[in-house]
């Protein structure tokens, strides 16, 4: 965040050279695709040069688009407006987001962790109400949680299920719901896909949280992948893998294109193979698809989801 232009551009340019040639090179999956990265660009630090190089990238098949906001003190009006206007730009100027249903939809994850006014001080959001507005708004699905060890982490882990706003307005609406399940339907206002949450242990004396989390200081191993895939969610027998990075950040973007990124499909795919698991590689509305036609009963699949953006696998039944 805070970056000049000159500096977005220049990482943008790394991850336009490199990510497809890393895509290109990783496992296909059992429908013989490749990867692709979901980018959640922060609506406030919007600029049009910088989101036209990586619609380049969701052009060439690698990679998709989806919403993303910091904000503090918000107030309804004015939150309305901001994704409004930015799901606008996002797609009639770039070409980026969906059609469903007659309107445009969007993914959504919230700057620092503070969904639906979360933070006990009320800092980085203020907007009670928040999972409401993004349902009328056209999110489809939140991929915000987990949030450890922030205070804004709600009750419900290695679930994906249904929130309902509060009736009464307060917030962390999310920290209740219903686990999503075979043939059950939608049973709230939104969607919650969360991704892994677990103790590491072996590595140090204290045991470490794993959260999903891929950055320069904790890199994916072997063993990161095993304990992913037994704590990721599932909706019968149907896995959902979601992890997470800052990949514009320098301290990331490079570890994770220098090798990380290539290891962490690679290990991927070996250990679904070791474990029978039939995978595929997907974007954060594919997944949300999966689900929907898991819970729809339209068809089974598994899912796991990687940094940024999603791998599905299907476990043969």
């Amino acid at each position: 965040m805070g970056a000049s232009l000159e500096t977005a551009l220049a990482r943008v340019a790394r991850w336009r050279d490199t990510w497809p040639r890393i895509a290109g090179d990783a496992p296909r999956d059992a429908a013989g695709h490749c990867p692709q990265y979901s980018f959640f660009y922060p609506q406030e630090e919007y600029q049009r040069e910088v989101l036209d190089g990586i619609a380049e990238m969701v052009r060439l098949g690698v990679g998709d688009v989806e919403v993303h906001l910091h904000h503090d003190q918000e107030q309804r009006e004015t939150f309305i407006g901001k994704l409004t206007e930015f799901c606008r730009r996002l797609s009639g100027d770039h070409g980026l987001l969906r059609q469903s249903e007659g309107r445009t939809v969007f993914g959504f994850i919230h700057g620092n962790w503070a969904l639906d006014n979360s933070r006990p001080d009320g800092k980085w959001c203020g907007l009670n109400g928040e999972i409401a507005l993004l349902r009328d708004l056209g999110c489809y699905a939140d991929f915000t949680m987990p949030s450890l060890p922030s205070p804004t982490q709600g009750r419900i882990v290695n679930k994906i299920y249904w929130c309902t706003a509060n009736a009464d307005d307060r917030p962390k609406s999310f920290d209740r719901g219903i686990e999503a399940s075979v043939g059950a339907g939608k049973q709230g206002d939104l969607l919650m896909i969360t991704g892994p949450v677990g103790l590491r242990f072996g590595e140090r004396v204290v045991p470490r949280l794993e959260t999903g989390e891929i950055a320069g200081y904790d890199m994916p191993t072997p063993a990161r992948v095993r304990k992913w895939l037994d704590l990721a969610p599932m909706i019968a027998s149907d896995l959902f893998l979601k992890l997470y990075t800052h990949g514009a950040d320098d301290r990331n973007m490079e570890p994770l294109l220098s090798g990380g990124l290539a290891n962490l499909y690679r290990w991927l795919a070996e250990e679904a193979d070791r474990r029978g698991i039939e995978i595929h590689w997907a974007t954060a509305w594919q997944m949300y698809q999966a689900t929907a036609a898991l819970t729809e009963s339209r068809s089974a699949s598994a899912h796991i989801a990687s940094p940024g953006g999603a791998l599905r696998a299907d476990r043969p039944v």
